[in-house]
């Protein structure tokens, strides 16, 4: 782990979903599971929240909650170090790290985008409580995907936030296992399984998130002028 990663690590292991003003939903609730509830009745699926508790120029901090079965889509943090915390509940990550040097192939049939290789980086359940993970700019699993097991809430700290202006912009992938185009000559180590195609896709009609209030305590920050800044509860 980067030493500078380690102090933040340190403090987010020990956040509960009090602590950003949070009570843990019930793993029986039903939302989330399409337009049919577990008890078959007709109804919209919940969306994913979000909360904003701080943003600068340096740092994003922020909570997701998911209904079950809610996914955020694969997407990338350019340039960007991600530390990532399942505050209740359970959360699958599926995450990947492109291949140096870049690996592209053009599409060779109808429907087929252009994809550039990436090889696997994690594929687990995380459950809370756990320790806290980071992703980094090329490794970590930069890009990654969250699917919502049970209920459940991340708190995020993205440094530096997504800024478009500058080149930091999120941007969504489909993957492909890594048959589809790959002839074996593409893999320097690992196993086929371990690598995907990841072709970029519009942002997904069915990804439903909303604004919500965060309740929790008020946030002070330092922020030095050429580290990732404190942070206090």
């Amino acid at each position: 782990m980067n030493v500078l990663a380690m102090p933040i690590c340190q403090v987010k292991d020990t956040f509960g979903p009090a602590d950003v003003g949070l009570k843990e939903e019930s793993p029986d609730d039903d939302r989330g599971h399409g337009f049919f509830g577990l008890n078959r009745v007709a109804r919209w699926a919940q969306p994913i929240t979000y909360l904003d508790i701080y943003e600068c120029d340096s740092f994003t901090m922020c909570v997701f909650c998911f209904p079950t079965s809610s996914v955020i889509p694969l997407h990338d943090h350019p340039g960007m170090t991600v530390f990532s915390k399942v505050l209740y509940g359970s959360m699958h990550v599926k995450a990947y790290d492109w291949v140096e040097p870049v690996c592209i192939k053009e599409s060779r049939e109808p429907g087929y985008p252009q994809v550039r290789l990436a090889r696997l980086a994690v594929d687990k359940v995380s459950t809370a409580p756990c320790g806290t993970s980071v992703l980094y700019p090329k490794t970590g699993g930069n890009l990654h995907c969250f699917t919502a097991v049970t209920p459940c809430a991340v708190l995020d700290v993205l440094a530096p936030p997504y800024r478009e202006d500058i080149g930091r912009k999120c941007t969504y992938y489909i993957d492909y296992p890594y048959s589809t185009f790959g002839n074996g000559t593409e893999i320097s180590n690992g196993k086929e399984e371990d690598y995907a195609w990841l072709a970029e896709i519009e942002t997904p009609d069915d990804l439903y998130m909303r604004e919500g209030v965060y309740v929790g305590p008020a946030i002070q920050a330092e922020e030095p002028s050429d580290s990732i800044p404190a942070l206090f509860l």
